[in-house]
C-alpha cells in the first residue's frame, strides 16, 4: 500500500467518530441549530483565510514547479472561492461579522502555519491533507446515504459532495503519495503523525461549534 492508504487506516477510528459526532449528524439532518452552524461559519471563515497563507507557503517551498502551482490553485480556491461561499452563508443565517478566533481553531491553523514555515515540505503537504479529504468523505457521506427535505445547509452539503472537490482532493491525496515515495522513512513517519494530528482537529474543530468553545 501507498502512503495514503497505510495512513488513512490510523485515522479510520476518528473518521468514524466524526461521522456521529452530533454537529455532523444534525447537519446531514438539517435539524442542527442555527446558532451552532453561524458559530461554525465564523470560525471556518477565519481558518480558511490562514489555511490559504499555510497553502501559499507549501507552494513557495514545493520542490516541483507543478506543485508549487497546484498549491497556489488551492490556496486561492480557500482564500477566494470559499471565503466568497462562506460570504453568503453570512447573509443567508445572519451572520455580521466573523468575530474572534476562538481556541480549537486558534490551535489548529497555528499547527498548520508552523508546520508550513519550519518542517519539511513533505511534512507540511500531510499536515493540510485532512482539511481536503475529511471534508470531501464527510461531504460524499451525507450526499450520499442522508436525504433530507429542505435541509437549510443543503448548500454546504452539496459544495463539499461536488465532482471538482472531488479533482482536488485527489491531487492533493497523490501529491502526498508522490513525496512520500521519494522520501526518508523518517519524514514519511513525521508525515503520518501530522496527518493524524490536524484529523483529530478536524473533529475537535466541529466538536468546538456544537459545543460554543471559547476562550474563557
Amino acid at each position: 500500500m501507498n502512503w495514503s492508504e497505510l495512513t488513512w487506516k490510523q485515522t479510520e477510528e476518528r473518521y468514524q467518530a466524526i461521522l456521529t459526532m452530533p454537529f455532523v449528524a444534525q447537519l446531514a439532518d438539517g435539524s442542527l441549530p442555527k446558532e451552532k452552524f453561524q458559530f461554525y461559519m465564523a470560525q471556518d471563515s477565519l481558518y480558511l483565510e490562514h489555511f490559504g497563507r499555510a497553502l501559499a507557503l507549501i507552494a513557495a517551498r514545493a520542490h516541483d514547479i507543478s506543485n508549487t502551482l497546484q498549491y497556489l490553485k488551492y490556496a486561492e480556491t480557500a482564500i477566494i472561492v470559499e471565503n466568497a461561499l462562506h460570504e453568503s452563508y453570512f447573509k443567508d443565517f445572519g451572520l455580521k461579522d466573523k468575530g474572534t478566533m476562538q481556541p480549537v481553531c486558534h490551535h489548529y491553523v497555528h499547527f498548520l502555519k508552523s508546520t508550513a514555515a519550519l518542517d519539511s515540505v513533505e511534512i507540511a503537504m500531510a499536515a493540510v491533507l485532512p482539511c481536503f479529504w475529511i471534508y470531501k468523505k464527510v461531504g460524499d457521506h451525507i450526499y450520499n446515504t442522508i436525504k433530507s427535505e429542505n435541509n437549510p445547509y443543503q448548500k454546504w452539503i452539496e459544495t463539499y459532495g461536488g465532482e471538482e472537490f472531488a479533482e482536488a482532493v485527489q491531487q492533493a491525496i497523490n501529491i502526498c503519495d508522490e513525496v512520500a515515495a521519494s522520501t526518508t522513512p523518517a519524514i514519511r513517519e513525521k508525515m503520518t503523525e501530522a496527518f493524524l494530528t490536524s484529523s483529530r482537529m478536524e473533529y475537535y474543530f466541529w466538536e468546538a461549534a456544537y459545543d460554543n468553545k471559547i476562550w474563557i
